[in-house]
């Protein structure tokens, strides 16, 4: 298997994106949003894995210099400047897109994006920008809304949520499914039981923080990843 760092700007601002190839010619993209994080070795090995299922798979750089956290509140210092500027994200986002679509076998008429907490408002922000892009996928992401796009949302939704999730609270759940219903998107929510925040991450283990892995969640998710895979490409 292949695997680079790719260069790319936004703005005159330099960022870096890890990308995987599978062995064949041709096949789609999917854009995988980090983390508040950065672009660690969580969501490169995400890359590597979807590679391996035949996509080519590109972890983008959110923050630029393909910069990662080392404590929580530099965690928060990298993620704040986006979750308040939320054009700034989605002008992040979509250039990270038309790199990817540039790439060496990519089949420009299959695009995906994929999110992991902070990401999956990533992904969600890349769809409600109205961007042409077959679908977008959440991975215990925040839902707070943002402005969409007069193009409406052109991609599919799915959203797999963790019951538990401390930092998504019910209000915020209903808020979520109101926008996407009267935006008119093809969405859907997945909610795993007893599961909390970041359930796909091993590492994650800090209840009362309200992080927590869950193995069941973690296999049932990618499994509704690849079965919405299949039905958007």
């Amino acid at each position: 298997m292949k695997t680079e760092e790719i260069k790319y700007q936004v703005e005159e601002q330099d960022y870096a994106a890890f990308v995987a190839y599978p062995k064949k010619e041709t096949a789609p993209l999917i854009l995988i949003a980090h983390t508040w994080a950065g672009r660690d070795e969580f969501v490169e090995n995400k890359a590597i894995e979807l590679a391996e299922e035949g996509f080519v798979a590109m972890a983008v750089d959110m923050y630029g210099g393909a910069r990662v956290g080392s404590s929580t509140e530099e965690n928060q210092s990298m993620m704040a400047p986006l979750i308040e500027d939320r054009n700034k994200l989605k002008s992040v986002i979509n250039s990270a897109l038309e790199t990817g679509k540039k790439l060496e076998g990519v089949d420009s008429s299959k695009l995906a994006a994929i999110g992991y907490c902070f990401g999956g408002l990533v992904v969600l922000d890349l769809a409600r920008s109205g961007t042409e892009i077959n679908g977008v996928v959440s991975f215990h992401g925040l839902l707070m809304g943002s402005e969409i796009s007069d193009k409406g949302i052109q991609a599919k939704v799915l959203v797999l949520h963790g019951e538990r999730d401390p930092m998504v609270p019910l209000t915020m759940i209903d808020e979520f499914q109101k926008e996407m219903t009267e935006a008119k998107a093809d969405w859907q929510l997945h909610s795993y039981g007893n599961a909390y925040h970041a359930f796909t991450n091993p590492d994650a283990n800090d209840p009362d923080f309200g992080t927590q892995y869950n193995k069941n969640a973690d296999q049932r998710s990618w499994q509704s990843m690849m079965n919405f895979f299949s039905e958007i490409f």
